[in-house]
Parts: C-alpha cells; sequence; structure tokens
C-alpha cells in the first residue's frame, strides 16, 4: 500500500501547500498584478497600445481620406470676358483651388489665355509637352517656345517642332455670367488622351 509522505519527510508545511494549489501556480506574481513584473507588463502594454494607436491614425487617414475630400476642381475666375482684348494671348496668374496655409507661393499658377473673340477663347497650360520646362509667349512671332529643348508651338497650342510629342494641355474654360473662367484643381498633364 502506498502511503502519503508526512509533512515532516517533504519539509513542505500544510498551510503553504494549500496557498499554492488555491492559487494555482506558484510564482505567478504578474499574473497576480502585483510586484515590478506586473508593473512592467502593464506599463510594456500600455505603451504598445498607445504607439500602436498613434502609428494607425496616418494609415486610416491615408486609406479614409479620399473618400470624404470633396472633388478639388473648381471654377476659377480670371475676370471679365471682356477685359482680354481679341487677337491677344495674355499670361495670367490665378490661385490653386486645393491650397493649404503651409503651401506659400507654391500655390500660385499662371497660365496663357488666347482670346478669338469675346465668346471664344483658349486657355494653355504653361508646361511644355515634352517634359514639363515652362513654355513663353513671343508675340511677334506668334508661337510658343520652351527654352528647355527646344520645343515650339503654334499660337492655336499645336506642336510645330522639336522634341514635344503633342500640342500644350488645355484648361476647360467658361463664361459665366460675364465673368471668364477655368477648371482649376487638375493640372492638365501627360496622362490626358490628345
Amino acid at each position: 500500500m502506498s502511503e502519503r509522505p508526512s509533512e515532516e519527510s517533504t519539509g513542505v508545511d500544510s498551510a503553504s501547500a494549500n496557498s499554492s494549489e488555491a492559487d494555482g501556480c506558484e510564482g505567478c506574481e504578474a499574473a497576480k498584478g502585483g510586484g515590478r513584473r506586473g508593473f512592467l507588463f502593464a506599463a510594456g502594454t500600455t505603451l504598445l497600445t498607445v504607439g500602436g494607436g498613434l502609428a494607425a491614425v496616418p494609415i486610416v487617414g491615408v486609406a479614409i481620406g479620399p473618400a470624404e475630400a470633396g472633388d478639388p476642381n473648381r471654377w476659377i475666375s480670371l475676370g471679365k470676358a471682356t477685359d482680354f482684348k481679341i487677337g491677344e494671348t495674355v499670361l495670367v496668374k490665378f490661385t490653386n483651388p486645393w491650397d493649404s496655409p503651409t503651401d506659400g507661393d507654391t500655390n500660385e499658377n499662371v497660365c496663357y489665355v488666347r482670346c478669338i473673340d469675346h465668346a471664344t477663347f483658349q486657355v494653355f497650360a504653361v508646361t511644355c509637352a515634352h517634359l514639363g520646362c515652362p513654355v513663353e509667349w513671343f508675340a511677334q512671332s506668334r508661337l510658343f517656345m520652351c527654352p528647355c529643348h527646344g520645343g515650339v508651338y503654334y499660337e492655336d497650342g499645336a506642336r510645330a517642332s522639336g522634341p514635344p510629342p503633342r500640342g500644350l494641355y488645355e484648361y476647360v474654360w467658361r463664361v459665366e455670367d460675364g465673368s471668364f473662367e477655368i477648371l482649376g484643381g487638375r493640372l492638365p498633364g501627360l496622362q490626358e488622351s490628345t
């Protein structure tokens, strides 16, 4: 018959044996929340939770931002339609509609407005269709010329010579209650079809 060893032979008194059985494990101060180990566990968990939350904010913003953002395209007035002289092409400055307080001068943009008559206009982006250098209007020769690689465009924006693969990019425009406006918000560029 097997007998249970006595308390004297095992060296464990009955009070400590009963307490460790009741707690479920020996040396689990962290699980009980007591002591230095418990404090460090709680502090580490809190810091990881806060850090994970802070890291998630920009990720969620990037994911949700485009869905909440409105259409950046807005009609921008460039003045009255009668302010432009028939047969002339002029450089006009306007402010981008998607500006922010930190943009400074970068939210200022320019375009060339060609007035055919007070009901017909052409509005060109100043960027060359080759590599995006700014083109210049030469009224004497009635040509747009790119100083970077020698691209030349006729006064109607069509490609005349040089490396550009197409004519100048054009803005959409309208005359609303006598005000001449262009659709700003998205600059014309290479992604647009010819």
